[in-house]
């Protein structure tokens, strides 16, 4: 895993645009079917993780936890944010192949 090239891609995702950034826009994003890769924190709540996770199974989102709400939150400019979804195919590729994530799911 690269954290440090991850975390940068998914700056470069806020700064195209190409992020849903919180539980209610995250959420909307998945059911929209705009969303190419889903990561929450470390340290949401289980029950943010259990519904994210069932989320993105439900609609084959890839998914994984990484770093601590307030580092998320800082990635992207904002303050602390448990769920944070990528928007851009390409973008959503390149942070799963740096965070090793296989077949949708951690």
């Amino acid at each position: 895993m690269d954290s440090r090239k991850a975390r940068f891609m998914i700056s470069i995702s806020m700064k195209a645009g190409k992020v849903a950034a919180g539980e209610f826009a995250a959420e909307q994003a998945i059911r929209a079917g705009s969303a190419e890769l889903v990561i929450i924190s470390e340290d949401a709540s289980a029950n943010t993780k259990k519904k994210f996770r069932d989320m993105s199974a439900y609609r084959s989102v890839p998914y994984t936890e990484f770093l601590p709400k307030s580092e998320l939150g800082a990635l992207i400019g904002k303050g602390d944010r448990s769920s944070v979804v990528i928007t851009d195919a390409n973008l959503a590729r390149e942070i799963r192949t740096l965070l090793d994530v296989e077949n949708g799911q951690e």
